[in-house]
């Protein structure tokens, strides 16, 4: 494939994020922070909110198969998966952390889990999209291109 479809396919790509609500404009502000200087800006933080979900949604099962179930720190957790999505414009699996709350708050343990399913899921989700995102762009780079 030569540099123009790739860049055609990389700009239809990044379009097709936002327009079925995977990323919204919290992204477009990230990758603004990207210069020469640090060309891996973006790369590097969405790796570590990868790092971290995956963290945070290891805590949310593991916490939602107790005996006893600590609603304040299931809550914890996912307030702060809700930030870290928010932070890279992890739009789905911000908005379905905001539903987890909700459930949290109401004490409702089976509300609880069909949402850490959902939340795991709009995560795969984003994450698989966000690895293709990237490595189209190390493609257009290998070719001699720019992003």
């Amino acid at each position: 494939m030569d540099l123009v479809q790739l860049q055609r396919q990389f700009v239809d790509y990044t379009t097709s994020l936002f327009n079925e609500s995977f990323l919204d404009d919290q992204f477009n502000q990230l990758q603004q922070l990207q210069d020469e200087s640090n060309p891996d800006f973006v790369v590097e933080v969405v790796s570590l909110f990868f790092e971290d979900s995956e963290r945070h949604l290891n805590d949310l099962t593991q916490s939602l198969e107790q005996q006893n179930i600590d609603f304040k720190r299931i809550d914890a957790h996912v307030h702060q998966l809700k930030g870290s999505s928010s932070s890279i414009g992890a739009q789905r699996v911000q908005k379905e952390c905001i539903n987890f709350r909700g459930y949290c708050e109401e004490k409702n343990i089976e509300g609880c889990r069909k949402c850490l399913q959902q939340v795991r899921h709009e995560y795969v989700l984003v994450k698989n999209k966000l690895e293709t995102l990237f490595k189209l762009e190390r493609q257009i780079i290998a070719a001699g291109g720019s992003i």
